[in-house]
């Protein structure tokens, strides 16, 4: 069994959210959570609840154990970037963007096959 959430359009670098993603990768979830909570990042919120949203998914949908579950995937995409212009000397103009991203989480309750064991 595997279920997942997506968070869309989350105004955060993907680089930023990639950092994060990448330390809870197939992790317990019970562990991922602890890891998120006290994290001093900007990215810990979004991860954070949408892989609360994708173990509330699990439990309501599945009837999954929440203790049981782990992370099977997490993904960092790229979302549409806004553009935007700061005025600069001499009549001239710069560009800004501001970066968006999509987190998908997948939870199961079994470990990933592929995973590094470190617990």
């Amino acid at each position: 069994m595997e279920v997942s959430a997506i968070a869309k359009y989350v105004r955060l670098s993907p680089q930023k959210a990639r950092l994060l993603a990448d330390q809870v990768r197939t992790l317990p979830v019970e562990r991922a959570i602890d890891l998120l909570k006290y994290s001093n990042r900007k990215a810990a919120l979004p991860v954070l609840k949408t892989l609360e949203s994708a173990i509330a998914n699990a439990e309501h949908n599945e009837n999954a154990d929440i203790d049981e579950l782990w992370i099977r995937q997490i993904m960092v995409d790229e979302a549409p970037t806004m553009k935007r212009f700061r005025a600069r000397a001499k009549g001239r103009g710069t560009r800004i963007f501001k970066r968006n991203c999509h987190i998908t989480v997948s939870v199961s309750d079994e470990p990933n096959p592929h995973r590094k064991f470190r617990i």
